[in-house]
């Protein structure tokens, strides 16, 4: 139970950090016009210590967007196009010998930095795909016999390419699944990209200044853990993912045939982590079912696989998450 003290100071501490987020937002935009979704789904990702599949055709301002965020944090940024001859130890880092003194000296990677970019990550093999396993789940790289920590807070944005199949390699479920979001990014609108076309031919280009440290992000991951989430909340995410498993128990037996597999208990551990984030950065101190909803569809996206009978139906993910929420009753 949160006593009338802390609540106080859970608002005040909420308030402040609000307007923070505010100033970030507010100085991204100068850098990046009509991408403010993703950049909020990626302040999403820093906040719950999660990472971003980013699917969307060439030329939508995917790596701008990364790379001005880590500008306005001044955080240190890497980027690693994915490609067939790539591997692992390109990503991770290696041991490298030194005749000098006949010794081996680690020589890190990429992946060693607060905001990752793992571009096209579709068109390398899962053999490389997969280095960026225990980086994502436990933010710490294996190279040799040593174990080497990862920066904190840690992002990797992937990106790849839904139009172009060709030499590509669909990502494992397995690693799917540890995206906590998966993020669809369209064409920008007709006024934006007049705004583009002038940001950009005029030369006026100019990256964000930083406004937020790194021990901001750090103070705002606290503050966002006491956030109040209410039992029947956990009961409404629970309902939702075993809907996906199981929708003849919902009474959704039509669809029973169009879900091969259904989302993991890890999508219930990042709907409540995503859900709270969503509710900070409206400025509250508790969560509500419309921050569930906000974040349904890019949770669920990758994680509900469907069946054969459903592509030949022209039946997507998205279609059968609508029809989770229009069933599952809001408490």
């Amino acid at each position: 139970m949160i006593t009338h003290e802390q609540e106080i100071s859970l608002e005040e501490r909420i308030s402040t950090h609000h307007h923070a987020i505010d100033t970030l937002l507010t100085s991204l935009q100068t850098a990046l016009i009509g991408q403010s979704y993703l950049c909020q789904r990626l302040l999403m990702g820093l906040l719950t210590h999660g990472h971003i599949l980013v699917e969307g055709v060439p030329g939508l301002a995917k790596t701008t967007a990364i790379k001005a965020l880590s500008c306005a944090l001044d955080a240190s940024f890497s980027r690693v196009q994915f490609t067939p001859d790539l591997l692992p130890a390109d990503v991770t880092g290696t041991q490298v010998y030194h005749p000098n003194d006949h010794t081996f000296h680690v020589k890190k990677g990429p992946i060693f930095a607060n905001l990752v970019l793992a571009d096209e990550i579709n068109r390398a093999p899962a053999k490389t795909q997969s280095s960026l396993l225990e980086a994502m789940q436990e933010q710490q790289i294996t190279i040799g016999d040593q174990t080497h920590a990862l920066p904190n807070p840690f992002l990797v944005m992937a990106t790849q390419n839904p139009v172009e199949q060709e030499g590509t390699y669909p990502l494992p479920e397995a690693e799917v699944d540890r995206f906590i979001m998966k993020v669809q990014v369209n064409y920008p609108t007709e006024e934006e990209e007049v705004q583009i076309i002038q940001l950009m031919e005029g030369n006026n280009h100019q990256w964000p200044k930083p406004c937020l440290s790194l021990q901001q992000i750090k103070d705002m991951q606290a503050t966002m853990n006491d956030i109040h989430m209410e039992e029947r909340l956990y009961q409404y995410i629970v309902h939702l993912v075993w809907c996906s498993r199981d929708p003849k128990k919902y009474g959704l037996a039509d669809l029973q045939p169009l879900i091969h597999y259904g989302a993991s208990p890890r999508a219930s551990i990042f709907f409540a982590k995503a859900a709270r984030a969503n509710a900070f950065l409206k400025g509250r101190s508790y969560i509500t079912p419309q921050d569930i909803k906000d974040v349904g569809m890019d949770i669920l996206r990758h994680r509900i696989i469907i069946s054969y009978e459903a592509e030949a139906q022209n039946i997507t993910s998205e279609h059968i998450i609508q029809q989770l929420f229009d069933t599952i009753p809001v408490p």
